[in-house]
């Protein structure tokens, strides 16, 4: 009797053991999983940023930069921003004590 209940409690820990061993491994996949995913989206969302003089600014943005809407604003630095497809300027932009950034297509509309 004393060996049927030393058998018992041996094979319920054996079993505990071996329910939380797969549960970690389980875990440690989806875990593994989750780093890929971030992975490959931070590779995909590639950003490529190139430094434009401000009088080399296409003409749409001069002329969004010297209408009404911008009006007393001088652009200090200008970078052109390579999304994948997506091509758009970012400009810095100050008027006295203040700063901005904006950000435009090639057109001069605002885009984001």
């Amino acid at each position: 009797m004393r060996k049927l209940i030393v058998s018992a409690v041996a094979m319920t820990l054996i079993s505990f053991a071996s329910v939380q061993a797969n549960a970690q491994t389980t875990e440690a996949a989806q875990t593994e999983t989750k780093q890929e995913t971030t992975t490959k989206t931070t590779t995909t969302s590639k950003e490529e940023k190139v430094a434009v003089k401000p009088e080399d600014l296409p003409e749409g943005i001069k002329k969004t930069i010297k209408g009404e809407e911008f009006s007393g604003w001088t652009v200090k630095k200008a970078f052109l921003i390579t999304e994948g497809s997506n091509e758009y300027y970012e400009l810095q932009v100050a008027k006295g004590s203040e700063s901005a950034r904006v950000k435009l297509d090639k057109d001069g509309k605002n885009v984001g």
